[in-house]
Parts: structure tokens; sequence; C-alpha cells
């Protein structure tokens, strides 16, 4: 029973951590710019544990107008091609968009992420929220893939679409957004080429 307890503390901060950001985005729909104790009561958290999951509330709103730009899935695929390379590539190519729109921001929360994981040793609340997961998952779904070679081929995406992997190609190996654009396309392809081929194996 203990173990079953320690499994779920995970899920439970990331779904604490989702939570505050869905009340903070609700709260600046309205038109206002809430302070922590206000994202708190909203999210039916305390305000101790609000700030066990941002620095402040400056971090928390930043992060929440980054959630609300991020591509939706139901909205990029509505009528969208069922070829598979294709759809992780749209997927690629609008999430590439959101972060070129949002750069100075990204940069920022990765910061943020970056300060929270060092106060709490990586291993009290989640550091970021995973969003890019969803947006694989949904661009995969047509494809007939063995489970195992799925799982593998949506962590290996992951790589390759978000922050992250703007920073490699612009920061770490200096590549034009054109150039930077063609090798994760390669990248791509070949990835979800290959997932295929071990599926039919």
């Amino acid at each position: 029973m203990a173990d079953a307890a320690r499994a779920g503390r995970p899920n439970q901060r990331r779904r604490t951590r989702k939570d505050l950001l869905e009340a903070a985005a609700r709260l600046m729909r309205e038109g206002r710019s809430p302070t922590l104790d206000e994202v708190a009561e909203e999210a039916l958290v305390s305000r101790a544990t609000a700030y066990r999951y941002f620095p402040g509330v400056e971090a928390l709103l930043l992060e929440a107008s980054l959630d609300v730009a991020f591509p939706d899935a139901s909205t990029l695929f509505a009528g969208g091609p069922e070829d598979v390379a294709a759809r992780v590539q749209a997927a690629e190519a609008a999430v590439t968009e959101m972060v070129r729109a949002n750069e100075p921001a990204l940069r920022t929360m990765l910061a943020n992420a970056l300060q929270t994981r060092a106060r709490d040793h990586g291993d009290e609340v989640p550091a970021r929220q995973n969003r890019r997961s969803q947006l694989i998952e949904a661009a995969l779904e047509p494809g007939k893939f063995d489970p195992a070679a799925r799982d593998r081929l949506a962590k290996a995406l992951a790589f390759f679409i978000g922050t992250e992997a703007m920073l490699v190609g612009k920061d770490v190996l200096q590549l034009d957004e054109g150039e930077a654009g063609a090798v994760k396309g390669w990248a791509i392809r070949a990835l979800v080429e290959a997932a295929l081929k071990n599926s039919d194996d």
C-alpha cells in the first residue's frame, strides 16, 4: 500500500501543477492579473502549495500564458494528413512557430525551471509541464506501430520538438531557421520510418 502511495505522488504533483496553470489561465482570460493567493484559491490549493511549484506569481503567469499559446492537437490535425511523418512535422512546425514568437519568455521559463529543480534537488515538485507528449501522441494516432516501438518513438521525437530543440539549433549549432528545420524534418522522418519498420518485423 505504501508503494502504491509513493507511485501515485508524482502523478498528483503533476496534476497540482497543471491545476495551478489552468487556474491562472482562466483568471487571465477574464482580463485579470491575479496574485498567487488568487490563483491558489481558484485551483483549490493552499498558498504554501502554490509557492512549492512556482517561485512567484510572475513565473506562474508567464508559464500560464505560454500554456495558452501552445498548439492544440484537435485544431492542428482537424482534417489534416494521415501520413504520420507529415503529422509529426506539422506538430514540430507549429511548436517551432510558437517558440519563435515567445523565445524570451520561454528562455525565462527554462531559467525558472532550473531554479526550481536546484532548490528542490529535482525530487519534490515537477519543474516543467510536459505539453509536447500529448501533441506527439495525437500526431502518431493513425500509425500502425508495435506498442514498444510507438512508446520509444514518442520519447525520441520529444528531443526534436520544443524549446530545447531551438536552443540546440540556435545556440549550440548556430544554424539558421531553414537549416534547423531541414535537420529536424530529416530526423523526424527517419525516426518514424525506423519505428514503422520495427513494427513490421
